[in-house]
Parts: C-alpha cells; sequence; structure tokens
C-alpha cells in the first residue's frame, strides 16, 4: 500500500504499473466532448492486473460532481435543457453503502456493484463508458450516458435511454459514436446472457478490508495527466 494512503504516482514506460491491492488513486471522468474533468473519485485498489482493475469507492469519499453554475444538481432540470445550460463543478461525499467498480482493460464499459444496508446485494449496474486510460494518479474516461442494471436473479434493463437521446439532440454524442455505443452495450449483453466474468466471478460476496482508511480527495484532483500534456 502506498505509505499513508497517498496515491502512488509511477511510470513505467510511458504507462502506470500495476497498483497494490490498499493503494489510493482516482477514477474520473470528462466532459462530454471536452478535456476538463468533472467527475473525480477517490478509489482503493482491491486487485490490478492484465485481466481486471478492481476498485472500492467507500461511504463517506469526498467526491467531485457536476453541477448546474449556479448549484443546481443536474437531475433537478428538465432534460432539455440539463446539457446546455452551464455547468461548474462542486464537492460532494458519497453516503449510503459503497461502490466496487470493476473494469476490464480495453472494455468500453465498467461494471459497478450495489449493495443494501447490512450487505445484502442490490445489483450490477454496466457503466457504458470510453475504455479506462491509466495515468500514474488513476484512471481516466468519458461516461456515454446509457447503462444496463443487472439484477440477482440474472434479469436486466436499460436505463438513461432518455438521457442518450437527448446527448445526441444536443450534440455531446455524435452519430459514429452513438452507434459504437450500441454495439458496445450489445456487446455487454451478450456477456449478461452467457453469465460471463464479473458476474459470475462470486464478486457479490466480497468485502472490503476494514483496516483500509477513505482514501482523501487530492488537491491536484483535475491536473492533466502527462499523456495529454505532452
Amino acid at each position: 500500500m502506498a505509505e499513508g494512503g497517498a496515491v502512488r504516482r509511477v511510470e513505467a514506460g510511458g504507462a502506470t504499473a500495476h497498483w497494490a491491492p490498499g493503494d489510493h488513486i482516482l477514477w474520473r471522468y470528462r466532459e462530454n466532448g471536452g478535456e476538463r474533468f468533472h467527475i473525480a473519485r477517490p478509489v482503493t485498489v482491491v486487485r490490478d492486473d492484465g485481466d481486471l482493475l478492481a476498485v472500492w469507492m467507500a461511504p463517506g469519499t469526498q467526491c467531485v460532481k457536476p453541477v448546474l453554475a449556479d448549484g443546481t444538481p443536474l437531475h433537478a432540470e428538465p432534460l432539455e435543457s440539463r446539457y446546455t445550460k452551464p455547468r461548474a463543478v462542486q464537492l460532494d461525499r458519497w453516503f449510503g453503502t459503497g461502490v466496487l467498480k470493476l473494469a476490464r482493460p480495453g472494455d468500453p464499459w465498467s461494471v459497478w456493484l450495489f449493495w443494501e444496508p447490512g450487505w445484502r446485494f442490490k445489483n450490477w449496474y454496466v457503466n457504458l463508458e470510453e475504455p479506462l486510460v491509466r495515468w500514474s494518479g488513476g484512471v481516466d474516461s468519458e461516461d456515454h450516458f446509457l447503462d444496463i442494471c443487472v439484477y440477482p436473479d440474472r434479469s436486466w434493463g436499460w436505463r438513461d435511454e432518455d438521457e442518450f437521446a437527448q446527448a445526441q439532440r444536443d450534440g455531446l454524442i455524435a452519430s459514429q459514436l452513438a452507434e459504437r455505443v450500441r454495439e458496445a452495450s450489445r456487446s455487454a449483453v451478450e456477456v449478461i446472457h452467457a453469465w460471463g466474468p464479473p458476474f459470475s466471478d462470486g464478486w457479490p460476496h466480497w468485502r472490503p478490508d476494514p483496516s483500509w482508511s477513505v482514501p482523501p480527495l487530492p488537491e491536484d484532483w483535475d491536473r492533466m495527466p502527462a499523456h495529454m500534456t505532452s
């Protein structure tokens, strides 16, 4: 584990070496169609190897989230104007139960696990997004709006189809990208139907190490990685 729970900053040939369990990193999302980061979540590494990155976002984690410029929460704004009004970012804390996030290298989605209080497993959440890009302090992506909920009985359903459609109308997702997202969603559904990894890997029974501390939000949470500034 990085000493004191600090973010480990290690570069290996231009790419980030694998992190150790217990290391603190950032999981970030850029604005759609832009380069600024508007979501940043400090997380603890559970596993990191050539097959999977697994991280834990603990309850109470201080995060960065997007809001409208006047501070209005995004979900409170009508969908028709949600993506066209000026925005800002705001510090917040992740309350409720924590989230386990799983991502395989190159996949255009990550899979999140949610629990009810008392560790009763609630659902998997397939977040369609750009494949994660690693840097010394964490991983970056861009959200693609469309999502899939997968339930313990293996049933599933689409989420945020209205937001995906509105993002296209507002020019945040071009037609070629929209088709790539649909193709990615079909591939994800194939994995769900086959009950392949990570759904078949027993992650609902996983629990965080009780000795782990809640990662702090670094002051330079929005710094540009070397691959974007070189």
